[in-house]
């Protein structure tokens, strides 16, 4: 019988949180190993593990996958969370992909420089308001199902849902015009715990709150704590390894709002 998947990547969201959900949703455990050190990097990256010397990176199945959207893929395949034919899979493609096109604008926010933030965030506001959220509260309008695809839940529905979060967190007004997505935020699902649990264990580790005003503040606040927190733990942070490990640091195109790198793939 096959073990638990096992998540290689830092201890932080960044590009393997999206993997985290889906593993969640699909009701399947998995362990981490987190990046602590440039040494760790270095380990996986001398024995062959990482196929393009950069993580994230999932042992399952007897495999080393790399690359997030093909992790995903297999992920939602081997758990039915796929749609039921090439049709379906395609929508959820395009949703999928264009929760892709935000979150990477929200990830990214955190390493803006301070002077370009005020214009950063006025241009997530935008985008998040003017054409992603009214796009997915049309989709489930026009049907008047719970699902985006086929009414059942898919990779493309978990995706949104981790969104809205991140949306939540970073302005919850920002859902106020779209009561059908808003339902999705602080509606329980079960799959959710794990990974709120997580966020909790997390932030308790680092001993920044205790874990009663950790459990007393709001979903989103959660997330954004874990997040800042662990872009900013000197040498295991995202910058710090940029600066310990350079030649590991995957470059992302260089524009006003996006001036920096991650250690991580890019897609």
């Amino acid at each position: 019988m096959a073990g638990k998947p096992t998540l290689h990547y830092f201890n932080g969201r960044g590009r393997m949180e999206c993997i985290r959900w889906l593993l969640a949703a699909a009701g399947v455990e998995f362990e981490e190993k987190f990046i602590e050190k440039p040494e760790d990097l270095d380990k996986l990256k001398n024995d062959g593990s990482l196929m393009f010397q950069q993580v994230p990176m999932v042992e399952i199945d007897g495999m080393k996958l790399v690359q997030t959207r093909a992790i995903l893929n297999y992920i939602a395949t081997k758990y039915n969370l796929y749609g039921k034919d090439m049709k379906e899979r395609a929508l959820i493609d395009m949703y999928s992909e264009g929760v892709a096109d935000l979150g990477e604008m929200i990830m990214h926010f955190p390493l803006c420089p301070p002077a370009e933030k005020d214009a950063k965030l006025t241009l997530i506001r935008e985008k998040t308001t003017n054409r992603y959220l009214p796009a997915f509260e049309n989709v489930l309008k026009s049907h008047g199902q719970d699902y985006l695809v086929g009414n059942k839940l898919s990779r493309a529905d978990i995706h949104l849902v981790e969104l809205l979060y991140y949306v939540e967190e970073l302005d919850p007004r920002l859902l106020a015009n779209f009561p059908l997505l808003k339902k999705g935020v602080g509606f329980p699902l079960p799959w959710l715990e794990p990974i709120q649990r997580g966020w909790v264990a997390a932030e308790d580790s680092r001993g920044s709150r205790s874990r009663s005003e950790w459990e007393g503040k709001g979903l989103g606040e959660r997330q954004a704590g874990c997040m800042v927190q662990g872009q900013n733990r000197g040498s295991t942070s995202v910058l710090g390894f940029q600066k310990a490990v350079p030649d590991l640091a995957e470059p992302l195109p260089k524009t006003s709002s996006n001036p920096g790198y991650l250690v991580s793939e890019h897609h």
